[in-house]
Formats: C-alpha cells, structure tokens, sequence
C-alpha cells in the first residue's frame, strides 16, 4: 500500500497529495489490491483546462481505510476489468462514453446511458429459448428502465438491463449551476435519498471550504439519514408484502411508512427531507417540539413495527417465496462490488456508517449481520433488522438532541484550490460517495457522483439467473434501486 494515499472520510487534500504513477504499474497495483480484498469506491477520469490531451485516471478504493491513487493517459487505456475484476466495468464503460478514451479489452464495452440505435443486446441461442422485452414504459408509477430476458420455457437464462432514458448531466451541472442552485440538484440525484446525497455534497463544500458543523445540527443529520432510511426500508418491505399477495402487511407498512415522511416533513417542511440538509449544518432552526414528537412517534410504531413485521415472517406461504428466490452468493457479491442491505444480506459486512463514520456515527452501536443466504428472504430480513437499529438510533439521539440554529449562508465562502475531498456515508441503498476536484481559483472542476445503485443493477441481473420469469417482480422489489441514482 505504499504506493496508494491514505485518505480520510471528508477531509480536503491538495490534488498534488495524490500519487500519480505510470499506467502500467496502476494497473498492476489496482489488480493486487482488488484481489487482495480490497473494493472500488470511485475511479472516474479527469480532463484539466490547461492539458486538453491528457486525462487523469483516479481510483478511491476502501480496505482498512480509504485509498486513492491517480495515473495520466493521453488516449485509451489497457481495462482493469479484466485484470481487477467486474467491479471495474461500469466504471471503465462510463469513461468511455463521457470522455471517448477508450478502455482496450473490455469485455463488454456497451454505451452505459446513451441510447444508441444500434445497441446489441446479448442473445442467447438455443432451440426453445425465447426473448421477453419489458418496458423502458412500465405498468405503473415508476421510472423507465428496459429489461431484456433471454428464456427457455420459464426460466431465465440472462437479463440484459438498459437504463439512461433520466440522464440529465448532473455532474457537468456541478461545475456550471451558480452556488445558489447546487445543493438543489444534490438533493433532486435520487428523490429518494434526498438526504444521503445532500449529506455527501454538504459534507464535500464544508471540508473545502474550512466550515464547521456543530454536533447539535450533526445530530440532527444523522436523525435525518436514518427517518429516510426507516421510511425506505418499511416501503420495501410493504412492497415485498404486496408482490406476494398478501394485502394485511402491504397496507400497514404503506401507512407506517407515511408516518416516517412526516416526521421528515416535520424537521425540514416536505416529506422527503429536501432543505433540510445545508453546507455548515442544517436549513431551518430546530428545536424540543421536533425532537420530542420524534419520540412520541418512535414510541408509537415500535411495537406496531414488530408486530407487523412478525406477521410477515411467520408466514409460511411467504417464506416459501422468499427462500431460495433471486439468489446472489457471497462470491458472485464480492466480486460485482454490491453494497449496502443487498451485499449485506450476501454476507458482505460492509457499512459505511462503522467503517468511515460521519457525523456522529463514530459514537453510536452498530447493527449486527442477520441471514446472509442471498435470497430474496435474505435481503428482506436485513431490511428489518435494519428498521429496528434506526428506530434505537434515532430515539438515542433525539433523547439528547440540542437546539439548533439554520446555518449561516455558505456561498461567500472560498473552497481551497486545486484541492480533492471524497465523501462517503451509507445511505438506504448502501454506499453513496461524492468526489469533489476544485481547480486553481476555487472553483469546481469535477463533481464525481456514485449512487450504490451504480454497483447493484448487475446484482440483479445475476439474481435472476435461473429464475422463473414470474419471478422477476419479487426480485426486483428486493433490490429496489434507482433508476435517476443511476442514470445522473
């Protein structure tokens, strides 16, 4: 590890701080430590103004810590992907196609966002197989993303999963947006993680720019993070409930999970906790009538929770579903890179709320691995231990929550030059990571944005090898990722 820097969590670092090597011996580094163990948390390109013809390649990696490393190409690059691993490949495919250097040897070198006309799908071939198409539009409210099964009879052999129809330049909108609208589109990258993406982008512009938080708006944060995730979770669960046909816990977890958004609302004015979250702290003043309608909340849906969440597990028609359905082994999990509840519950013990704290996490419990099978039970089941670890969380600090003041306004501040950060928090999904370069007056030259949904769509495609077709809606509610998060 000599080689690689040595980083911490949301600390501001000169951009000459990170070692820039020789391609050739980078590629080598990166296999052995990916190899070794290690995992991907952000490798993205860099074009500086002053040298058109040249792009620098960063890697941020996590181990017993988080890494970075850097390399300078002037035109297409050996892959890593089949060197490193298929954790590699879609962020060698986005390279590719945001700045036309091209990975040599990749083995699936497809556009990753942009719709081409003659975009090849995989095709299997064999007599009886067949192929099913479903969406970019769906039956339903949710967001487009086209699925291609290759079949045999019922089963499925391969799942080819297109997505981009919601990219919307984000992270070239970073560096162009006045100050004012930034921490707007941090919140809007997924709706539904409004407040892990503003955590990461706030956490981003406060260590550039030397502002301090105090722990009473941290604490109110963390609060936050954790309403979003209990909200999400609850949702998901409801949703498995409804996707096998039993009504009894899909309609109470739909309405418990309302009771999370309101609480959101309650601290920042709407229900998905956009404005709450600000550089230097948090939007609005908050004080004893928040924090103790939070309690009297907790109080209320704790055994309403357990209750119902033993109802759904007690099911044998349920269990019988879940079981052995969209199965994702630990190896298959480590080596796509998945994150969050869906490696977790492949028994990847990964979470970036223990191994890189913010905030105030470093003083909190962490929550302890339940089933680690893989399957749709699996992650179900990670889902509520989780719910029941944030409801200890938040009713910990709400208990000892302060009064805290809106932040003072952020946009006179100066973010130091020619400096990196990289931010990391453990968002609903999992690991969601911002990287921020500042070019040499200050301002920002590269926003690098990764939803852990980024890591997890193939997690899916994987799960429904050998899958009944039928099953496909099961599996996908037990995944349940961005589309938006993904798309940028």
């Amino acid at each position: 590890m000599a080689d690689f820097l040595q980083i911490e969590n949301g600390q501001a670092l000169p951009l000459a701080a990170v070692p820039t090597i020789g391609l050739a011996r980078f590629a080598r580094l990166i296999r052995d430590f990916t190899q070794s163990g290690g995992a991907i948390v952000q490798f993205f390109a860099h074009q500086e103004q002053a040298r058109p013809n040249c792009h620098r390649l960063y890697a941020v990696t996590r181990g017993s810590g988080l890494f970075a490393l850097a390399t300078e190409v002037d035109g297409d690059f050996p892959s890593l992907t089949l060197a490193a691993g298929a954790k590699f490949a879609m962020f060698e495919r986005e390279i590719a196609e945001q700045y036309g250097i091209k990975p040599t040897g990749h083995p699936w070198l497809k556009p990753l966002r942009r719709h081409d006309r003659d975009y090849e799908y995989f095709t299997v071939k064999g007599e009886g197989v067949h192929e099913v198409g479903v969406g970019p539009v769906h039956a339903g409210i949710i967001e487009p993303g086209h699925f291609r099964f290759q079949c045999a009879g019922e089963e499925v052999l391969h799942l080819e999963i297109r997505l981009g129809y919601q990219h919307r330049g984000l992270e070239r909108l970073f560096t162009t947006a006045p100050r004012g609208r930034l921490p707007i589109i941090a919140e809007s990258i997924a709706g539904d993680t409004a407040i892990g993406h503003s955590l990461c982008f706030c956490q981003a512009i406060e260590a550039m720019a030397g502002i301090e938080v105090d722990a009473a708006a941290s604490s109110a944060r963390v609060i936050a993070l954790e309403l979003e995730r209990l909200a999400n979770h609850v949702g998901d669960l409801g949703a498995l409930s409804g996707d096998v046909a039993f009504a009894p816990p899909a309609a109470y977890f739909g309405r418990i999970r309302g009771e999370f958004l309101n609480l959101l609302l309650l601290m920042s004015g709407n229900r998905f906790g956009k404005s709450l979250v600000r550089p230097g702290g948090v939007g609005q003043a908050l004080g004893p009538m928040q924090f103790d309608a939070i309690l009297e909340k907790i109080a209320e849906l704790r055994p309403q929770l357990k209750q119902v969440c033993d109802l759904l597990f007690t099911a044998h028609t349920v269990t019988a579903r879940f079981e052995r359905a969209g199965l994702v082994n630990r190896e298959i999990a480590e080596r796509l890179g998945l994150v969050g509840p869906c490696a977790r519950a492949s028994g990847l013990e990964y979470d970036a709320r223990e191994f890189f704290p913010s905030e105030c996490y470093a003083t909190l419990p962490g929550n302890v691995l339940g089933l680690t099978q893989g399957d749709v039970l699996s992650r179900a089941l990670v889902r509520r231990d989780e719910i029941f670890h944030s409801l200890n969380l938040v009713e910990t600090l709400a208990q000892a929550a302060a009064d805290c003041q809106a932040a003072a306004d952020w946009r006179a501040c100066s973010p130091a030059p020619e400096h990196l950060v990289v931010t990391v928090n453990e968002g609903w999904r999992g690991e969601i990571s911002h990287c921020l370069i500042t070019d040499a007056a200050g301002r920002i030259a590269r926003y690098k944005i990764k939803d852990p949904s980024f890591h997890n769509w193939m997690g899916l495609a994987m799960a429904l090898r050998g899958q009944g077709i039928s099953d496909f809606p099961l599996c996908n509610k037990s995944f349940n990722l961005s589309y938006c998060g993904f798309d940028l």
